[in-house]
């Protein structure tokens, strides 16, 4: 099964009261998005990862950088697109935005909405956290796939289907 999220933020204190997460630590956070991810993603599935894995350094890790240390307590292979948080945590990502094919729909991946490219129909991005979860951009749609939009859990294609159907409907863009 293929997953998308975006900003855990691992080890990030200030995020917990910028996102307003119901957390009341970082080791708290960790542990509850940890858990999550693991409950839902199997060791077979792929998670598209639109940017903002984990910040700068943590004392957990064993070489101060938190990029390994997260990523091998999660379930599951990981694509990930970097985010503006992704810069000195010890992780080195390839793609700045990607597509990906579902359904016969080309889906356009990448971290900030305003780097989103609108000749696709459709966008999954992060970086906006709590301030939206659906967007129309032009002839576009862009949905927010980060953490706090989804129970700060990593969604599955068809959860994304079901919440955009529904708000379509109630803003009168039914397709």
């Amino acid at each position: 099964m293929n997953f998308f999220t975006s900003d855990t933020h691992f080890g990030h204190q200030n995020i917990i009261k910028y996102a307003n997460r119901p957390f009341s630590s970082v080791k708290e956070m960790d542990e509850v998005l940890i858990a999550k991810w693991n409950n839902k993603v199997k060791s077979t599935d792929t998670v598209y990862f639109l940017g903002d894995f984990c910040f700068k350094r943590c004392a957990e890790a064993p070489d101060g950088f938190p990029f390994e240390y997260y990523r091998t307590k999660l379930n599951g292979s990981i694509v990930f697109i970097q985010g503006n948080h992704d810069k000195s945590n010890g992780f080195r990502p390839i793609l700045q935005a990607g597509v990906i094919e579902f359904g016969g729909h080309h889906i356009y991946l990448v971290h900030k909405p305003e780097h989103m490219n609108t000749t696709y129909p459709l966008g999954f991005v992060g970086h906006v956290h709590d301030h939206w979860k659906f967007m129309k951009v032009q002839d576009s749609i862009m949905i927010n796939v980060g953490v706090d939009q989804w129970q700060y859990e990593p969604i599955h294609i068809h959860q994304i289907n079901k919440e955009l159907a529904k708000w379509k409907r109630k803003n009168g863009k039914v397709s």
